[in-house]
């Protein structure tokens, strides 16, 4: 076969992939970098937690007994509000507000809160457990007014992000809604 017989095939095959390089890939590809820094899972149809993770420890080691913070969005799609009204889990004491008071965030329908933002809501996990270094996980249960409740890996944050925020979450006052 000549070597202008297998071009042209070629050249339609390149075609046909080209033009279905805008649709989803069936298997799911090598993770990229510079993507989430954390988890994002579902709650209800309407409502995901996104990018969870507990706060970089600044010198390295969160030691068993230690408070983190965590970190995470919500994103409530739906025409019903919502409130995180708890945070637990086997690896913690508790978790409370920066002020040291219940968990209590208001989840406004068609909208995102971001909690651990600066000027937004907080929640911080009271006497760690365990050990915690960077990149390691710990189970926390979200656990909504609403919505119900939710388990997802809290992952320590990466070494070289700021400590105060560690994350790429916009400003609240920016966020503009739908």
């Amino acid at each position: 076969m000549s070597r202008t017989a297998w071009v042209a095939p070629a050249a339609l095959l390149l075609a046909l992939t080209a033009c279905t390089a805008e649709e989803p890939l069936a298997t799911p590809g090598p993770e990229v970098s510079g993507g989430a820094v954390g988890p994002d899972e579902a709650v209800t149809g309407d409502l995901s937690v996104l990018q969870v993770q507990v706060e970089y420890p600044s010198d390295g080691v969160y030691e068993q007994g230690e408070d983190a913070r965590l970190f995470f969005g919500v994103a409530n799609s739906g025409t019903v509000d919502d409130a995180l009204v708890d945070v637990t889990g086997a690896d913690f004491a508790d978790a409370v507000d920066d002020d040291g008071g219940a968990v209590d965030v208001a989840v406004p329908a068609g909208d995102n809160v971001y909690v651990g933002a600066e000027g937004a809501p907080t929640v911080v996990l009271v006497g760690l457990e365990r050990e915690l270094r960077s990149s390691q996980s710990i189970p926390v249960t979200l656990v909504f007014e609403a919505a119900g409740t939710v388990t997802i890996d809290a992952v320590v944050a990466a070494e070289g992000q700021s400590p105060a925020p560690p994350f790429d979450f916009p400003d609240p006052a920016d966020d503009v809604d739908p």
